[in-house]
């Protein structure tokens, strides 16, 4: 899903390699069922506008389930992966040409509806990070890292996108009259070095800042609602691949979003 390089290299106790595929099926594989939403508002937005607004969807997402093994052939959704027009993998899936080792292409669905889609968010595999890392100015050989590093960074990636992902239903379940079917992704963008107010004033107040945020867009049954995700460091990496303190809230770009923060604020504060 995400790209970012902001996530720290770690070393993490991990089980072998083939356990690295716990998604759920991708189009295509036998095992995959469709499953009518059944929503009477499925997520569409709503308004005058509602016949003519479409979300864009990122090119890294367009042929991702290719990249997605099905479980029961061990296969992945497409036998070659390949560009049709020139017979080559999409370039972010090719191998750097001075990259130390090679790396995985696999890609992994998370957990998160794509507005839009019956389909599911798909994480980057190792190799696209690792391009994306090479694109945004990192060099390999400044750091002493390996095939299991990129490993660990890609689950700690994906988890932290999870447990993004789990706070923001824990807010969206305050709307749950109004939207029944649950939110769904929009876009995410990262702003690592545009710290949020809260972070600036923890950290007047002696706490850290974090290391890095995004901003998430979540569509709540045709109203587009701003997250904004704040990543703390939170010490060892524990066996679940998680090291990071997320502080997740709306962004304070209306007035249900304020009056969500009061009533949260309120009930923390009283419990």
């Amino acid at each position: 899903m995400g790209l970012s390089a902001s996530t720290p290299t770690v070393s993490v106790q991990t089980s072998s390699a083939s356990d690295n595929q716990t998604a759920s099926p991708p189009s295509g594989c036998p095992m995959h069922e469709r499953k009518s939403q059944g929503c009477p508002v499925s997520g569409e937005p709503s308004g005058p506008t509602s016949d003519s607004k479409t979300y864009s969807v990122p090119a890294h997402q367009d042929r991702a389930y290719e990249y997605v093994e099905c479980p029961i052939t061990g296969t992945r959704a497409s036998k070659e992966n390949l560009d049709p027009s020139n017979l080559m993998p999409p370039p972010n899936q090719t191998p750097a040409p001075d990259q130390p080792f090679a790396l995985s292409t696999a890609r992994e669905e998370s957990s998160i509806p794509r507005a839009d889609s019956e389909k599911k968010w798909v994480y980057p595999s190792e190799q696209m990070f690792w391009n994306a890392m090479l694109r945004k100015g990192w060099k390999w050989k400044d750091e002493d890292i390996s095939q299991k590093d990129m490993y660990n960074i890609i689950k700690i990636h994906n988890e932290n996108n999870e447990q993004a992902w789990k706070e923001i239903l824990k807010w969206e379940a305050l709307h749950a009259a109004e939207c029944p079917c649950g939110p769904s992704l929009i876009r995410f963008g990262g702003k690592a070095k545009q710290f949020s107010p809260r972070a600036r004033i923890r950290s007047w107040m002696g706490y850290e800042l974090p290391f890095d945020r995004h901003d998430w867009i979540v569509n709540r049954c045709g109203t587009e609602v701003r997250y904004v995700i704040d990543y703390y460091d939170g010490g060892e990496v524990n066996k679940d691949y998680q090291f990071t303190i997320l502080d997740v809230r709306p962004a304070l770009d209306s007035l249900s979003a304020v009056w969500d923060r009061m009533k949260v604020a309120w009930w923390r504060w009283t419990s």
